[in-house]
């Protein structure tokens, strides 16, 4: 693989495809939803075309070479051992999240996490009856980071309402890549209140240089981990997603949840998909999380050059930067808005994550080509210094 497969511009507008199809506008460039706009690795496509070749397409049975895939790659790749009889499958992170939920959680309870966090924590909470209890990130200037108040996080996990943890890993907006020594902090302050642990690591495999991803597995046998390869090989579509729980009675409960919540039967083609991910596409990935590096690279350049009011947050993993817009001194919303319809570049409010810790902030998705990206930022810059230089 080399640089021009990931510069390839692929037409997906008129495909049905969410982040191209929802605008109106067809010269729109869309830097929001996290759904990157390159090819899948040749080995997963090929394994599609062989699939399709096949001309019934009914109901799937999930066979131990998937299972197989599954643990080899967690264990070469991030040194974890992961037994089959652990594993349960699902549709999506999503759906995964909200049966931890039903399974853990009594509805009234408080479901904690760490704020500004994936806007899907706030609705699979709600809408399973629960709480959201937000223990809002702060930003350490020494360290150029953010990080977790770690009173704060205690006194919430303290509350006897709160029953469960829902973990971010690598976390979604702020980019962090939390370290072995947070994670264990986490894990000990939850388990010396009797809050469960579940930790959504979709993100796991796109770490940039310098940073590693650790499993909240690893450091507590008793988290519920939810995972997929949907982001990190860009087949979310595919819909395909695991949940890791070592406890018994606890995964029997999930294995009822995904019943009652009729997320138990998957597409397919997803399956075939992450065999192929897991089992040939590692070199495809490594080549993508450089090519990542440089996007963020060239977007800290722009920002530095033509909008240096803007504050680019470090980037350690996933494909999504965040921004600190607060110079501005408009609402993010208002700003996201008018980005979007006079200045035709979509991106993310910080409030989709927050309504308070997220106030002030754009996320922007990097995972498109570079010549793509670089005409999104300077559309932006454009509407910018017309609208409030």
């Amino acid at each position: 693989m080399s640089d021009s497969f990931f510069d390839r511009l692929i037409v997906r507008r008129g495909t049905g495809c969410v982040k191209w199809d929802e605008s109106e506008n067809p010269d729109v460039i869309p830097l929001w939803v996290a759904d990157m706009d390159f090819a899948v690795a040749p080995a997963i496509q090929q394994a599609i075309r062989e699939r399709a070749e096949h001309p019934v397409f009914g109901y799937t049975h999930v066979q131990d070479d998937y299972y197989e895939s599954v643990v080899s790659w967690f264990r070469r790749r991030h040194h974890w051992e992961i037994r089959r009889e652990w594993m349960l499958y699902t549709t999506g992170v999503v759906p995964a999240m909200s049966v931890v939920i039903k399974a853990v959680c009594m509805p009234g309870e408080r479901v904690l996490f760490l704020s500004p966090d994936y806007n899907c924590f706030f609705s699979s909470v709600r809408n399973n009856g629960c709480q959201c209890g937000e223990s809002v990130l702060v930003w350490n200037e020494a360290n150029s980071r953010f990080e977790v108040d770690w009173d704060d996080f205690e006194a919430q996990c303290s509350d006897e309402k709160t029953t469960l943890f829902l973990l971010c890993n690598p976390h979604n907006p702020t980019g962090r890549v939390w370290t072995r020594e947070e994670l264990q902090r986490m894990a000990d302050i939850c388990h010396r209140h009797g809050v469960q642990v579940a930790s959504d690591e979709i993100h796991c495999e796109l770490v940039m240089p310098g940073h590693t991803f650790t499993p909240m597995g690893t450091i507590d046998d008793q988290a519920v981990v939810m995972n997929s390869p949907s982001k990190s090989f860009n087949i979310a579509g595919l819909m395909m997603a695991n949940i890791i729980c070592p406890d018994a009675a606890l995964r029997r409960r999930i294995d009822r949840a995904i019943n009652i919540n009729e997320v138990c039967d998957v597409n397919v083609f997803g399956p075939v998909a992450v065999k192929a991910a897991y089992n040939h596409g590692e070199k495809w990935l490594d080549e993508l999380n450089l090519y990542l590096w440089e996007n963020y690279r060239a977007l800290c350049d722009f920002f530095a050059q033509h909008l240096p009011s803007l504050r680019v947050m470090p980037l350690e993993g996933t494909y999504l930067v965040w921004v600190d817009c607060r110079a501005l001194n408009i609402d993010v919303d208002t700003l996201c808005d008018r980005l979007l319809y006079e200045g035709r570049i979509w991106v993310n409010p910080g409030t989709m994550y927050g309504s308070q810790s997220g106030q002030g902030y754009i996320r922007i998705n990097i995972a498109c080509p570079r010549a793509q990206l670089m005409e999104g930022l300077q559309r932006m810059e454009k509407f910018l210094n017309v609208r409030y230089q």
